[in-house]
């Protein structure tokens, strides 16, 4: 590599940091505006996660108030998520990828979700037979297909929304 490409690969990184905190603080202000308007309590967290804008809403009041915004299985917090990218992509132009977390939800569900991708990986490699996992979200699949991949084996999704799943395959 030249000094030349060395000097612009790093701009590049800057230019892509800046622009992902540029879409936490576009979703910050989409939620706080959010949030007053539901009368609820909470603060925003912002980080740069995996070449993605991560946005949390945290409270210390307990989450009771936030677990609406979660809802059901997550429901909520996925359409949350839909219409901050959206808002999100009326600012920038740019399609994003910011994924949101209210009340640690899917921090906690990251945790169960990499645990069952173990244990699926486990159960493959003691048995030399693909596992089928149910449907789940294309958040949920992420989680599991590199849960499977830190094991040493591989993983692939199945099926069509809302029904698509994970399978763990042997070595």
């Amino acid at each position: 590599m030249t000094e030349g490409t060395t000097t612009s690969a790093a701009a590049e990184g800057v230019d892509t940091l800046s622009r992902l905190e540029q879409e936490g603080e576009i979703a910050a202000d989409y939620l706080e505006g959010l949030l007053d308007i539901a009368d609820l309590d909470g603060d925003i967290d912002m980080d740069v996660e995996a070449d993605r804008a991560a946005v949390s809403i945290i409270s210390d009041a307990g989450s009771r108030d936030l677990q609406k915004l979660v809802g059901r299985d997550g429901e909520v917090l996925e359409a949350l998520q839909e219409l901050t990218r959206l808002a999100v992509h009326r600012e920038t132009g740019d399609r994003s990828r910011l994924m949101l977390d209210i009340a640690g939800y899917r921090a906690k569900k990251r945790e169960e979700l990499s645990e069952l991708g173990a244990k699926a990986a486990a159960e493959v490699k003691s048995s030399g037979e693909p596992v089928k996992m149910n449907p789940m979200t294309p958040f949920e699949r992420k989680v599991v297909h590199d849960a499977v991949k830190a094991a040493g084996l591989r993983s692939e999704s199945e099926g069509e929304e809302p029904q698509r799943f994970v399978v763990v395959l042997p070595a």
